[in-house]
């Protein structure tokens, strides 16, 4: 019987390794805002894109409350970390205030290993709970946050208005403990 010319399908490329996360340094200012430029898009954000010479670290964003993942040597996301609210009586709650990923890192492991590491920094923290909130329109990020735990907690149906069209607000978070 000859032999059939289907092969095996390749498998699916990964990385060589698994991204390492760490702390950002305040030497990391300039590619954290090359990649928030880069990488901005309504699909993501509601604000405005960043201005090329608009610092990265702000009083409520300093290195402290990044993590980044570096791919073979590059630094490919980060995750930052906050507060919902300036009030003293939220302050049992973590809030991630935003996550990047480089487009070509996608799907490689860094925005799970960035929201795996803030979880784990929040429960060593002490932190309670940990919330964040996303388009609705970005069916990817909510995958994610949902296969690592978060719920949905609420939806403010048609809150922003971007590029002509209404995107629902989801509020999603999940327990500490």
């Amino acid at each position: 019987m000859p032999e059939s010319p289907l092969r095996e399908p390749s498998p699916p490329h990964r990385p060589l390794s698994a991204p390492s996360i760490r702390f950002a340094r305040p030497e990391d200012e300039e590619a954290l805002r090359r990649l928030d430029r880069a990488n901005w898009s309504h699909l993501f954000a509601v604000t405005p894109p960043p201005e090329p010479d608009e610092p990265f670290f702000r009083e409520t964003g300093r290195p402290a409350d990044h993590l980044v993942a570096e791919l073979g040597g590059r630094l490919v996301g980060y995750i930052r970390l906050g507060f919902a609210t300036p009030l003293t009586a939220n302050r049992h709650v973590r809030h991630v205030r935003g996550l990047v990923v480089a487009e070509e890192a996608r799907g490689l492991g860094a925005g799970r290993a960035l929201v795996r590491a803030a979880v784990d920094e929040a429960r060593d923290g002490g932190f309670r709970r940990i919330t964040l909130r996303v388009l609705g329109h970005n069916a990817p990020a909510r995958r994610l946050y949902e296969s690592e735990g978060f719920v949905v907690e609420g939806v403010q149906p048609e809150e922003f208005l971007l590029d002509g069209a209404y995107v629902d607000d989801v509020l999603m978070g999940r327990s500490l403990r």
